[in-house]
This record gives C-alpha cells, sequence and structure tokens, in this order.
C-alpha cells in the first residue's frame, strides 16, 4: 500500500494592524505594592511541606480564619490594644478577676456560667471582657460584642420604614454568638421597653445555653443614699437570672484613665 505523503501547509505572517495592541513586555512592569503577599511556606497553596514528614496545613490558614472571627467580633477599635498580657491588675480584686477571666478564655466551652464584671468607671472591666473574647476567637469561636446603648440604638433605627434592616437582623448575630459580650448593662434610662428588650436578648441566650459576659458600672449595694443599684436599673427579675447565667465579680480601684492627664517627662537626646 502506498505511503501518503503528509500535506504541508504554508504559514503567513499575520500583519500588526493598527487595531492590533501590542503585546505587554511583563519584564519592563514595575513591581506594584498593591501585589498580594505570598506565604514563604505554602507560597500561597495552604499546604506546607514538611521534608521527611509530609505536608499540613499552613499557619497561614490559621491566621487567615482568625483575622476574620476577630473582624466579626466587632470589637471597637478603642480596644486594639487590650489583652491579657497588656491587663496590669493594682489591687487583690483586679487580680481576681483576671483568673476569673482568663480561666473562662482557656477552660471554655467546659464553663456553664458567664460572667458579670461590676465596678466603677476605669477599673478596667471591659479590658478584661474584651481579653476574653480576643482569646476564644484564637481558639476559633465565634464571639461578639456589642455596647448595649449601641445595641438599642441599632434596633430603633430598624423600627424606621426608610431603613433597610430589621430587628430580626440586628438581633440574629447576638442570639446566635457562641460569646456575647453585652458592655454597660444598666446604662441606658430603665424605660419599660429598654428592661423588655434586655430580657428579651438575656432570655433568649439563657434558654439556648449561650455564654453571656457583662460589664456594669453599677453594684449591688449602695455606697450614698441616692445611689442605683444594678437591681435599681435593670428591675428585680432580671437581675435574679444574671444570679444564675453568670458568676458576679466586683472589681474595685482607681480609675486608671485619670493618669491620662499626667505630665510624661520629656525623653533628652
Amino acid at each position: 500500500m502506498p505511503q501518503e505523503k503528509a500535506k504541508i501547509h504554508p504559514l503567513f505572517a499575520v500583519p500588526n494592524t493598527a487595531q492590533s495592541l501590542p503585546e505587554p513586555d511583563f519584564y519592563d512592569v514595575p513591581a506594584s505594592d498593591e501585589e498580594p503577599e505570598v506565604c514563604p511556606l505554602c507560597y500561597g497553596s495552604g499546604m506546607e511541606v514538611v521534608a521527611g514528614k509530609g505536608a499540613r496545613p499552613c499557619k497561614c490558614r490559621k491566621q487567615n480564619s482568625h483575622s476574620k472571627l476577630l473582624v466579626k467580633t466587632q470589637i471597637p477599635k478603642r480596644y486594639t490594644d487590650c489583652h491579657f498580657h497588656s491587663y496590669r491588675a493594682l489591687n487583690p480584686s483586679q487580680e481576681r478577676a483576671f483568673r476569673y477571666a482568663s480561666r473562662l478564655a482557656m477552660e471554655y466551652p467546659a464553663v456553664e456560667r458567664g460572667l458579670l464584671l461590676m465596678g466603677t468607671v476605669g477599673v478596667g472591666k471591659t479590658h478584661l471582657a474584651v481579653s476574653i473574647l480576643k482569646g476564644l476567637t484564637e481558639r476559633g469561636f465565634s464571639c461578639l460584642f456589642y455596647e448595649f446603648g449601641a445595641l438599642l440604638k441599632e434596633i430603633q433605627s430598624s423600627y424606621n420604614p426608610v431603613s433597610q434592616i430589621s430587628e430580626l437582623k440586628v438581633l440574629a448575630p447576638v442570639f446566635d454568638s457562641e460569646v456575647l459580650v453585652l458592655d454597660e448593662i444598666g446604662a441606658s434610662k430603665p424605660t419599660d421597653w429598654v428592661r423588655d428588650t434586655m430580657a428579651h436578648i438575656i432570655n433568649t441566650r439563657y434558654n439556648d445555653k449561650k455564654l453571656t459576659i457583662f460589664t456594669t458600672n453599677y453594684l449591688d449595694e449602695r455606697r450614698a443614699e441616692r445611689e442605683e443599684t444594678l437591681e435599681d436599673r435593670v428591675g428585680v427579675r432580671l437581675r435574679s437570672r444574671l444570679f444564675e447565667m453568670c458568676k458576679t465579680v466586683a472589681i474595685s480601684g482607681e480609675d486608671f484613665r485619670r493618669t491620662f492627664d499626667q505630665v510624661t517627662p520629656i525623653k533628652k537626646r
């Protein structure tokens, strides 16, 4: 059988017309500062190769996961530097509060009660509450921070017909979060609506066995005749519920914010 000869098709150069765009010379393009950084361990693959052992999930995955959880926590920028290692206990009550807070962060979820941190302004209540959330997000738990007055305003805004947010949408993350910090309870004027809203939040998390941490400037005992207690602000029923939900930790001390006005000596070069 005669062998067929392969057909040879002639090649022609394509003319570079005016409409044709010149090919970019990638080697001449300067490096951009916006280029994403590549992990030196996994080179963006997410898996780190360990010599003689194989592959394992890279540390950068855990860091990215923690960063996303921390953003969802909604901790205000004011408390960026708040952590257990930056807390300074100046008296026995603050040392005791630090032990309770750090133990909760280490032992959760094997804990049944949250914390109610109460004390006058500037004794470190919010610092410890935020430190707990940061410690738990590092361990992979979903947490949420809310100043109670700000939460009330968001709920009130949802009643505006122009608003695109509903009350259910505002409260859903408050109900669903594994650990919630409600900062400054009792600070808002104790109207019937405020108490009903507070009761709705607290009772829902109580029934769902969700851990909640509260801070308040109000104490259980009056230090002066006209001074209000936490029970005066939230009502007898809610104060009773808080006793069951949380370990009450009273913190005393001077207002650390008063030290901000102290003049720091300028160092001479």
